[in-house]
């Protein structure tokens, strides 16, 4: 029997046992830990978490996203299914659920940087005809009763409904972005809410996999956050883009799950 290798500094050290091919993400935390199955990367490999310190981010499923007044997007619809369990296994086992949301300001719009503001005003560039995924910039009135785009408070930037049924004002916690990540500097909502909480593990779920969801995990990865990506409650529409953040994410950022192996997690 190999001993179980260590790595990371002292007190914030993972150890991998490769006999049992798993990976102890704890930190020698005492309470049962959660081990789940991996779904990319090497096979019959398994993580186990600590629950205490772990949460599921779930990045922009809101209106302007995944609803048919605003977007036609089934994988993202389809992501959103997957999800709930997920958030209803988290629940069980005691993972912090946090809701990253776009939720502008005027002040952000006043200061939002050229490249982030150009992202969301192609129709501008290029006239469309359909007026369903207008994006005529931040703050722009979509029209239809859907509120200024992805302004705070705004129909379009609500949670989906379906997400909003399942989510909780008295337990969760509820973080507005204002740039493709939600973790780009140390004074975000979610950067300061994850050092208030103490939370070292991150799973991540939303769309779009290849753009926020990837923005916001890569940054947790360069601060030294553990990244968890459940596949199948992410989804883009950007062709191979899902895969290939997979792929990237497997091989690189961290570790791959999917909804089916989190809900047959093991507390043990």
């Amino acid at each position: 029997m190999a001993p179980a290798s260590s790595w990371g500094p002292k007190g914030d050290e993972w150890t991998y046992d490769s006999d049992a091919k798993l990976w102890n993400l704890t930190r020698g935390e005492h309470s049962p830990g959660f081990t789940i199955r991996t779904t990319e990367g090497p096979a019959d490999t398994s993580i186990t978490l600590a629950p205490a310190s772990s949460a599921l981010v779930v990045v922009d499923m809101q209106n302007f996203f995944i609803h048919p007044r605003c977007n036609d997007h089934p994988t993202g619809l389809a992501a959103v299914e997957r999800t709930m369990e997920v958030v209803t296994r988290c629940r069980e086992v005691g993972i912090k659920i946090i809701w990253l949301n776009w939720g502008l300001t005027e002040g952000d719009l006043s200061s939002m940087p050229a490249a982030t503001e150009r992202s969301f005003a192609k129709n501008l560039v290029t006239p469309q005809l359909d007026n369903k995924q207008a994006r005529n910039g931040f703050g722009s009135d979509m029209g239809e009763g859907r509120g200024r785009l992805l302004m705070a408070g705004s129909w379009n930037a609500k949670l989906y409904d379906p997400l909003l049924g399942a989510s909780r004002t008295d337990s969760d916690i509820f973080c507005d972005k204002n740039r493709i990540s939600g973790f780009w500097n140390g004074d975000t909502p979610l950067a300061k809410a994850l050092a208030a909480g103490g939370y070292r593990t991150l799973l991540f779920a939303g769309v779009n996999t290849d753009q926020c969801v990837l923005g916001t995990l890569a940054d947790a990865y360069y601060r030294g956050w553990d990244c968890v990506m459940v596949e199948d409650c992410c989804a883009t529409k950007t062709p191979n883009g899902h895969d290939v953040t997979i792929y990237n994410t497997s091989n690189g950022y961290g570790f791959v799950i999917d909804s089916k192996s989190f809900v047959e997690g093991k507390l043990q």
